[in-house]
């Protein structure tokens, strides 16, 4: 047996990142990656795919350069998957040659195969080629990820109904496509599709999409894609799929029925921990189908932890890579990195992209904060104007009595970029006129903020102030 200060299973966002932070202090580490690619689906089949996808259907589309002059750009004639797809495997190809050099750069053993507890301190690795290796562990890190929601009467065929992994396989670009749930996942594809001009429906049981969201910027996702031509059916609930020759047919359960070519099915994921047989460890799954974790990454047994979307919620890679160097640095008793931040932004890149970080006006209104809102909408700003956005915009909640800033909202060009200044803003415990005093460079997006804050001060006083 080899015996190692720390053991990570899976090599994405936070298990490369958590290996990596122990083994630069000095720890012993082995990873463990069952899949043939590393990375996991951060890079293969969620986050980088799936955003790089978004920017090639902008280009393909031609989206910016409708809303800049005015020209119905039609997709271009002849345009394949494999065009599509080109750019997202030259980003996904280097980004995975990063992780490799990142293990390497900190002398991470790399062990390719399928790890399954022995015991709360032993791991063991069934190699490709019939070999069983066992690896002991002072800390262990589970980082697995999660997997699609693959319900039994969903008649999947990866060709012409996918889950949001297999999708990312598809040989043609879709005439029609109905998208199965409306939280990150679905809407992120139902917009890309939408912006290449493929017929696209998407269906929730919700009231709206992205409930999670504050509800006006929830609303403007939901006008601007129908804009694009997406049809949105909330509140209706799937009843029956099937696949006949011409594609797939669904029946709702208010007995609408749908037909499309293609079906993509992103209603749910579970933690990814088939075969890894966690009550050897002690361990088990919550009821969602997640590992349970306390604020510092440790499962009911203490010496193994948990990180990134094996947990649930939010499952991000931005936060699973923090989650996994805050859980090493605790087991450790490094000094460094001992907690996650306070504020934690959601990146959302559907079409148009959202951005958000703190309360909502429906969680200041749960726990009964006297708020006040501010706006600023890229219609109003310069740089708006020149980049072709005129629908998106920038929201800031704070507090009434001392204008304490309490969350941020973004939807529109950059909003995943833009949210940083407001979020500094929030972590500190900035107020309002931090954004006042502010020089901002003109033409730009980040001047929003100022016009945002001028407008919460005019609605502070009871009438609206002359900007500027």
């Amino acid at each position: 047996m080899e015996h190692y200060d720390l053991v990570v299973i899976g090599s994405g966002p936070a298990g490369e990142k958590g290996g990596a932070q122990a083994a630069y202090f000095g720890k012993r580490v082995a990873l463990i990656e069952r899949g043939p690619l590393l990375g996991g689906a951060c890079i293969n089949t969620g986050t980088v795919p799936s955003k790089t996808l978004r920017e090639s259907a902008l280009y393909f589309s031609g989206l910016k350069q409708r809303g800049l002059y005015g020209i119905d750009y039609s997709l271009r004639a002849g345009l394949t998957v494999r065009d599509f797809m080109h750019h997202k495997d030259v980003v996904v190809e280097l980004e995975r040659e990063k992780v490799q050099q990142n293990l390497g750069a900190h002398h991470i053993d790399l062990f390719r195969g399928t790890a399954s507890f022995e015991d709360p301190h032993t791991v063991a690795v069934a190699t490709s080629q019939g070999k069983t290796l066992h690896l002991g562990g002072e800390v262990i890190l589970i980082a697995t990820g999660s997997r699609p929601h693959r319900p039994a009467e969903i008649p999947f065929d990866e060709k012409h109904v996918f889950d949001s992994d297999t999708i990312l396989e598809m040989d043609r670009i879709p005439q029609s496509l109905v998208v199965v749930g409306g939280g990150v996942i679905g809407c992120e594809y139902a917009s890309i599709f939408t912006a290449l001009g493929v017929q696209v429906a998407l269906v929730d049981a919700r009231d709206r999409l992205l409930p999670f969201l504050d509800a006006e910027i929830s609303e403007r996702l939901r006008a601007r894609l129908a804009e694009l031509g997406l049809q949105c059916l909330l509140q209706e609930r799937l009843g029956k799929m099937e696949r006949d020759a011409n594609g797939v047919r669904l029946t709702l359960q208010s007995g609408k029925t749908i037909e499309m070519k293609t079906a993509l099915f992103a209603a749910g994921r579970r933690g990814a921990v088939d075969g890894l047989n966690l009550e050897r460890a002690g361990l088990a799954l919550n009821p969602r189908g997640y590992i349970e974790v306390n604020e510092f990454y440790q499962t009911g047994v203490p010496h193994i932890l948990a990180a990134g979307d094996v947990i649930g919620f939010p499952a991000l890679a931005s936060t699973s890579m923090e989650q996994g160097r805050v859980g090493v640095c605790h087991a450790f008793g490094f000094q460094y990195k001992q907690r996650l931040a306070t504020m934690l932004p959601m990146g959302i890149y559907t079409i148009p992209e959202i951005s958000a970080v703190g309360e909502t006006e429906e969680s200041c209104q749960e726990k009964k904060i006297d708020y006040v809102v501010g706006r600023a909408h890229y219609s109003h700003n310069a740089r708006g104007l020149i980049v072709g956005d005129t629908s998106g915009m920038l929201k800031l909640i704070f507090r009434r009595a001392d204008k304490h800033l309490l969350g941020v909202h973004i939807i529109g060009e950059n909003a995943t970029e833009l949210i940083h200044l407001g979020m500094q803003v929030l972590e500190t415990g900035g107020t309002l006129d931090a954004f006042i005093e502010l020089v901002f460079n003109y033409p730009t997006l980040s001047e929003t903020y100022k016009y945002a804050a001028y407008d919460g001060l005019g609605n502070l006083s009871g009438h609206k102030l002359r900007e500027g």
